[in-house]
Formats: structure tokens, sequence, C-alpha cells
């Protein structure tokens, strides 16, 4: 899968809000070329593109991460989004469980019945 970069061109200047979508095709595209760069590696036994290769997918981790912090300064909601993350996760860990799975599965994780929801991650009941 690629994005279109293409997609986002205006005519005039963008607004913050299109600015804003531009920025997470951004991070699409970053998101993107890391995994490409991976499969590369993961698909080679040359040392020397691994190393390359490897560096150059670092790069695209550490766009990723400045694209974050700038989508945070243009949309106050991501900003929130991101300042809540991290107890959103430790309220996910801490209340639910994962089951053990078979090497090579994705592990499920099961919860009290009732007791976590998007709302309650929210601050709603």
């Amino acid at each position: 899968m690629s994005t279109d970069p293409f997609i986002t061109l205006v005519p005039r200047k963008m607004s913050a809000s299109e600015l804003a979508r531009a920025i997470r095709l951004d991070i699409a595209s970053e998101i993107d070329a890391t995994n490409l760069y991976q499969a590369h590696i993961d698909a080679t036994d040359d040392e020397r593109a691994k190393a390359v290769l490897a560096h150059i997918r670092d790069e695209e981790k550490e766009h990723i991460a400045e694209f974050i912090q700038l989508l945070a300064l243009l949309d106050p909601t991501q900003a929130q989004e991101l300042q809540t993350a991290p107890g959103n996760i430790a309220q996910i860990l801490s209340e639910g469980e994962v089951e053990p799975t078979a090497a090579g599965e994705t592990p499920r994780a099961t919860w009290p019945r009732g007791q976590l929801t998007v709302g309650s991650l929210m601050g709603k009941p």
C-alpha cells in the first residue's frame, strides 16, 4: 500500500486542518517506508545492505516522531490524545489480562465484563 502524495495539494495555502491532514499522510508514508526498509533487511543476508537500510529505516523513525510532534502543534485534539495515551495504555494493561498464545499467534486481551470501555477510557460512564 502506498499513499497518494498529491491527495492534499490545493492551489492556495493550506488551512491548519488541511496541513494536519497532510502531516498525517506524511506519517503514513514514513511508516510505509520504515516497513519497506525492514522487509528489505529481512530479505537479505548482505550485511552491508542491512547496515545501510537499518540506518535509513531509523531515520524514517525519527521523521515519524518529528511529524507526530508537529501534528500535536497543529491539532489540539491530537495533542490531547497524545497526552492521555500513556494513561489509557496503563489502564488497559492493569485492568486486562492477555491470554497465552502459541508461537506466531497474536495475543488476545480479555477484560472483566463491563469494566473497560471506550467511554471509561475517556472518563465517561
